[in-house]
């Protein structure tokens, strides 16, 4: 058995596409499907294309909440930090930050929560990160 991909449905692939080219994904294959009036789009990290996040869009869907009771994506990044502070920079609220060193959540336009770790062990606290408050539920 082997790990294929992640399906989320989305609203704006365009917009859900640039909240994870912040994570550090990149779109590796699409297909638009006329006939059934919907897209699939597949993400990866750059080199690790064997782990992919689908996303689904219904071409004539008008929004999705809540995330449709979906858990979360969980990703390893090189420097939590960064890798939000990137995403902050990005516009995308940062709903657990890494006051740890370790973990944060964060969430796509369509509310899917996105977990990020730290690869290796947790960096030192570090401010804004350290005394930041949790935005909202993961």
């Amino acid at each position: 058995m082997k790990y294929l991909h992640t399906m989320i449905r989305v609203s704006d692939p365009a917009e859900t596409i640039r909240f994870f080219n912040l994570i550090g994904l990149q779109e590796v294959k699409r297909y638009d499907v006329e006939a059934g009036r919907f897209s699939l789009i597949f993400l990866a990290a750059p080199g690790d294309e064997s782990a992919q996040v689908e996303l689904t869009h219904n071409w004539d869907e008008k929004g999705y909440e809540g995330g449709r009771n979906f858990g979360h994506l969980a990703y390893e990044v090189d420097d939590i930090y960064a890798t939000c502070r990137t995403l902050a920079e990005g516009g995308v609220t940062i709903n657990r930050p890494p006051r740890d060193g370790r973990m944060a959540f964060v969430r796509s336009p369509d509310g899917i929560s996105v977990e990020l770790l730290q690869s290796g062990n947790a960096l030192e606290p570090a401010e804004p990160w350290a005394s930041a408050p949790n935005i909202g539920v993961w």
